[in-house]
């Protein structure tokens, strides 16, 4: 348990649709608390995963669970360490865009009407915005990982890059998962609710569709497939187990999510 004090919260133009999380930061690392439900045991399993991947150490950001004493409360949450470099600033693409034209990104991507071209609209934007080569893999891969456990809560006050002191930009780490994994479960998916019709017809996306399969599926066909796991499910129950901050009736349902969605990407987990 870690104890931390309203002098070390932190707020910034990134957010959730489905409300602020309190953030601290304190020592080099971050720390956010639960609000809705499990988020900080989805960004735990989620980025413990992905360790399992085909992803590097620096492309992703690792969360622990942690256990936050804040004034007379006592919150699960999760914590990460800082990943910017001395001089270095974190820029949402919604912000990066309205400085260069004084309008919404997000709105101006749900204007267009073909889905494909909303996405190539996105990735051709960034690139020219930032310099960033092989912007397109790293949208692939950002949205595989958000397909693949639900994330629906990735937007483009989100989405982020890094502006280096030199005026220069490097991609960001994927981070903020924890709306993934139907983890919302004081508004959106109460516990005891049948996870697989949720699954089915209640979570949608919000980058630039609200279908998971037709975001997966167009860029991969734009961009490429970058990503594949190699974890089974005896590793995942083991991971989720290790979380015993949260209620077993929590992890089993984390477990069959996760597992649901290991048998229906299959061809991800080769």
């Amino acid at each position: 348990m870690i104890e931390l004090f309203e002098n070390e919260i932190h707020k910034n133009d990134w957010g959730s649709s489905k409300g602020d999380q309190l953030k601290w930061y304190s020592g080099e690392y971050w720390y956010k608390a639960d609000s809705l439900g499990y988020e900080g045991l989805a960004e735990y399993v989620i980025s413990h995963i992905l360790k399992s991947s085909a992803l590097k150490e620096d492309e992703y950001v690792l969360y622990d669970v942690e256990t936050i004493k804040y004034k007379s409360r006592v919150i699960n949450g999760c914590r990460s360490r800082n990943f910017l470099n001395e001089g270095e600033s974190l820029i949402t693409l919604e912000r990066l865009y309205r400085n260069a034209y004084g309008r919404s990104f997000y709105t101006d991507i749900w204007s267009i009407e073909d889905h494909e071209d909303r996405l190539r609209y996105l990735v051709d934007k960034t690139t020219a915005l930032t310099g960033i080569k092989d912007l397109g893999i790293y949208m692939s891969k950002i949205l595989t990982v958000d397909t693949v456990f639900l994330n629906e809560d990735r937007h483009l006050h989100n989405i982020a890059v890094i502006r280096r002191p030199d005026g220069t930009y490097r991609t960001c780490p994927i981070f903020d998962c924890g709306a993934g994994l139907l983890s919302d479960t004081e508004r959106d998916y109460p516990l005891g609710i049948d996870v697989y019709e949720a699954m089915k017809k209640d979570v949608r996306a919000k980058t630039f569709t609200e279908d998971f399969v037709e975001q997966l599926e167009l860029v991969e066909k734009l961009y490429g497939s970058h990503i594949r796991f190699k974890i089974k499910r005896i590793e995942v129950e083991a991971l989720v187990t290790e979380a015993a901050e949260y209620d077993e009736t929590i992890r089993n349902r984390v477990i069959d999510i996760i597992c649901s969605r290991m048998s229906k990407l299959g061809y991800l987990f080769g």
